[in-house]
């Protein structure tokens, strides 16, 4: 038995939500991977405290480069969100065990990961039709 699952395509409203909730993910992202790649001290003073060596910092920024491009093209977008999710979930576990601040650990990376998803779910039909919300029945 074939079953066809239609989702409902996004309204102009939502798609500009999508837009600049994943634009602002990309941006940030970008931001940080870049941060990672030229090291200022700010991130040679993290590296420290967060007893990470200094030489495994562009391999990160490059890893983010790549998922944030993976999440940027509509192809691979929720390969993308998946691969960003896995390293917000490393910095949160980095985090925790330097005892970082609660939003340095935890808020920050909670807030980024509902944009991510927020964005690629709004933006992508294969998404929502795998992760369907219910809204008033």
């Amino acid at each position: 038995m074939n079953s066809v699952s239609t989702v409902a395509p996004t309204s102009t409203p939502l798609l500009w939500t999508a837009r600049v909730l994943s634009s602002l993910v990309i941006l940030f992202m970008l931001f940080d991977a870049t941060l990672h790649i030229m090291k200022p001290a700010p991130v040679v003073d993290a590296f420290a405290r967060l007893g990470y060596p200094l030489s495994a910092s562009v391999g990160i920024g490059i890893l983010e480069l790549l998922c944030v491009v993976a999440y940027a093209i509509p192809r691979t977008g929720p390969l993308g969100a998946v691969l960003l999710t896995a390293v917000l979930g490393g910095a949160v576990s980095t985090h925790v065990r330097a005892g970082s601040p609660a939003f340095e650990a935890y808020i920050f990376p909670a807030i980024l990961g509902a944009m991510i998803w927020g964005g690629i779910w709004l933006r992508d039909s294969r998404v929502r039709a795998i992760l369907p919300i219910r809204t008033g029945d």
